[in-house]
């Protein structure tokens, strides 16, 4: 089934070229189907790039998907057009009466600021509080995660004496959780970050549950016990390419920075070894699937 985006959005073209099934609006208007309700808070700087991203994985299931992008009215974007985002987006005011079956809240270059300090700070805790009544599941990630952990649960984050970067080995530490099903035994997830959460705190709470973490990059993915909020604290939705830009972008700044870790094949940087992308595939679709569609009512008013 299809995921239902406006024609003229850069990830239309993008998505459909790759033969994932996208729908205008219009034509999604004349099927007598409900629509799952996904919005995504996009906070990243590179707003269309992560608008692909997540809309390519919320394409690959079997339900009609509505998707609505938010922006920061507390924020004035760098890095994309005001005319994308006045046509693209909605305002959190847009939607603070509706109901909304799933949420999507992403990372944000703002991890080495105080909460406080960054500029949208109040403006998101407004969406997190609605979320709570009006939401069925969220999903946090990245700094997003790091945000949702410390408004519900007053859970902090550590600086880390180096950047967490590159793709990281991870195993589930649940036995049947949904949101890992048919998972392998190992499976990849890329990391990019300066910080990290306070893991005994997340272990120490009992309305938290870990589902998956690594060796190298600690806990990767954490739910609430109700199944209401989803954490993860690396990308899963990165392209191939994006952890490369990144890195070349560090570099061309004067950044010191490694090489992000088990991503370039020998050190070449045209030589990228992709094992992430059934990871992604799976941990969206299981979200909407098991924690989404399958909880939320059709009439959700």
């Amino acid at each position: 089934m299809p995921i239902i985006i406006p024609k003229g959005l850069p990830a239309y073209n993008v998505l459909q070229n790759e033969n994932v099934f996208v729908m205008p609006k219009i034509r999604a208007e004349q099927q007598d189907i409900r629509p799952i309700e996904i919005a995504i808070v996009n906070l990243m700087p590179t707003k269309i790039e992560t608008e692909t991203q997540l809309m390519r994985l919320l394409g690959n299931s079997s339900l009609q998907v509505n998707v609505s992008l938010i922006s920061m009215q507390s924020h004035e974007s760098k890095n994309t057009s005001a005319e994308h985002l006045q046509k693209f987006y909605k305002s959190f005011d847009d939607i603070k009466n509706c109901k909304i079956d799933g949420l999507i809240i992403t990372g944000a270059p703002v991890e080495t600021l105080e909460y406080e300090d960054v500029s949208y700070w109040s403006e998101l805790k407004q969406i997190m509080e609605y979320a709570d009544s009006n939401v069925t599941s969220t999903v946090f990630i990245c700094w997003g995660a790091q945000a949702g952990l410390k408004y519900h649960y007053g859970i902090g984050k550590d600086m880390l004496p180096y950047k967490k970067f590159g793709i990281f080995a991870t195993k589930s530490v649940t036995a049947h959780d949904m949101l890992l099903k048919g998972m392998d035994d190992t499976f990849y997830i890329p990391m990019s970050r300066h910080t990290s959460i306070d893991e005994e705190a997340v272990r120490n709470h009992d309305e938290l549950v870990v589902l998956a973490e690594s060796k190298e990059s600690g806990i990767s993915i954490v739910k609430s016990s109700d199944n209401s909020k989803f954490f993860f604290t690396g990308h899963s939705e990165y392209d191939k390419e994006t952890l490369k830009n990144e890195y070349l972008r560090d570099l061309a700044k004067g950044n010191n920075i490694d090489m992000p870790k088990n991503y370039f094949v020998d050190g070449n940087v045209d030589d990228i070894n992709v094992n992430w992308r059934s990871t992604a595939n799976l941990l969206f679709y299981n979200w909407l699937n098991y924690y989404v569609y399958q909880v939320t009512p059709f009439e959700n008013e």
